[in-house]
This record gives C-alpha cells, structure tokens and sequence, in this order.
C-alpha cells in the first residue's frame, strides 16, 4: 500500500505540473500583440472549458493567432467527451499539426481510450519517439501508464503478443521508468495469453505487490485453476475486492484487460 501511495502522488504530481503547463502561458514569451492577446484569451478561458462562450472566445482567439497550437488542443477537447470525434479529430489534428511535440502523444493516447484506433495509437507514439529518440515520452491522458506502455498495450491488442511483451519487458528494465499502476498486470495477461502461465504469473504477484485488484488476482486464480490447485480462495478474494471497488478504473472509458464481476463469478 505504501508504495501504490508513493506512485500515486508522484503520478498525480505529473498529471498536476502537466496539466498547468497546458492551461498556463508565458504570454510574454510570444511575439505580436494579436498573438498575445490570444494568449491571454486562452489563459482565461481555458479554465472555463466545455461552455459555449469558452469556444466562442477561442475562435476569436484562433482568428487573432491561428498558428496557436494550445487554442485547437483546448478547443478540442469538449468535443472529445461529448463523443464528437469527428469535429474532435478535425481540431486535434490541426494542433498535431503546429506542434506535433507538444500534441502527439495526447492524440495517440486518444486514438487508442476513445476510438481503439490501435494503429493509428501506435503510429502518434511511434513519431513522437522519433522526436525524443532518448526515451521518456510522457504519460497517457489519465496517468495510468507510461506512453511505451500505451503502445505495448495497443500491439496486444492487435494480436502482435510477442512484440507486446518485448516492449513492456524493455521499459520496465530502464532505471528511470516509474512503473506504473497497472505494469505489471499487463504484461503478466499477455504472458497468460501465450500460455506461458510462469511469466504470467511471476507478474501478477509483482503487481501484487504494487498494487493489488480484483482483475490481478482473478488471473492468479486463472492460473492456479489450469494448474489443478485450489483457486476457490483466490476467486473469493477477487469477489471481495470487486465488491470493494478495488478495481480497474476509468472516468470515461473501459480499461483493456479489464474484468467483469460475472466472469469472476463464473470462474
């Protein structure tokens, strides 16, 4: 529990500095009046994000400093929670396009929890990689995992296990890498998937020891099941921890790998 704690904080800590940094800026930093008052215009406005006047200010915005790449991003984003992904993307994309830095990795993180755009989740990541070829790409939208993760997560979703695996495998060996809430659990389904039960569960007791979940511990209990062992208490125990809320969660959308109460129950 200690350590969940621990990355707990730090993650919010993250998602808290990120998420100032993308609300708030420098607007002394930006050259031409027009474009500083854009700027100015998006500081006030984007903490009002969603509301009618809100948009109707970023497009006077947009009209003062069209080259503003936070403008297409902020706007963008109610559309996104409101399911228009259409106008969502047209917006997005225009963003990508001014500064692709700043904005890949948040709509290749899209395209994978919104629309399970797999490849196209893979093909943002893949070019931010090659932006920042050392390594850290910055987390997805919600905390929960690193974006090498993000991708892994996508390859195993197209069927491509192996690879998966090799990429979680790489990441969780790098010493800077803050493992993530749900790591190890990931990579011990994919293991579970190829039927290599060892790896599987070698995994899913480290993520026991992170952070323990109804879904991890109903793969224990997968495990032991296929094994011939006693698996009734494990099942039990993810009951309990499903009834606790102890679960995979997300505000908008459905976790990959994530399970449901009657699976558990009909184990």
């Amino acid at each position: 529990m200690e350590k969940f704690q621990k990355y707990y904080l730090s993650v919010l800590l993250v998602i808290l500095y990120s998420s100032n940094i993308s609300a708030q800026v420098n607007c002394n930093s930006i050259e031409g009046d027009d474009c500083k008052k854009a700027c100015e215009i998006f500081n006030y406005w984007s903490e009002y994000q969603g509301l009618r006047e809100s948009q109707e200010k970023l497009d006077e915005a947009i009209g003062l400093c069209p080259n503003f790449s936070n403008l297409y991003m902020e706007k963008a984003v109610p559309y996104l929670k409101r399911g228009d992904f259409v106008t969502w993307k047209i917006l997005i994309d225009k963003a990508v396009e001014l500064e692709p830095k700043k904005h890949l990795g948040y709509r290749g993180w899209c395209k994978y929890q919104f629309l399970r755009d797999y490849k196209g989740a893979i093909q943002d990541i893949e070019a931010l990689e090659k932006i920042f070829p050392a390594g850290y790409l910055g987390y997805s939208s919600n905390g929960d995992y690193e974006l090498h993760i993000a991708k892994a997560i996508c390859y195993s979703a197209l069927g491509q296990k192996e690879k998966a695996i090799s990429i979680i495998e790489n990441q969780l060996s790098k010493k800077d890498h803050n493992v993530g809430l749900f790591d190890y659990y990931q990579l011990g389904v994919t293991y579970y998937e190829l039927g290599k039960y060892d790896k599987a569960l070698e995994n899913f007791e480290k993520q026991s020891k992170q952070y323990d979940f109804a879904e991890n511990i109903y793969y224990k209990s997968k495990v032991s099941k296929i094994r011939n062992k006693d698996y009734l208490d494990l099942k039990k125990l993810a009951l309990k921890s499903y009834d606790e809320g102890k679960t995979m969660k997300d505000g908008y959308t459905h976790h990959f790998n994530n399970v449901y109460r009657t699976q558990i129950e009909e184990l």
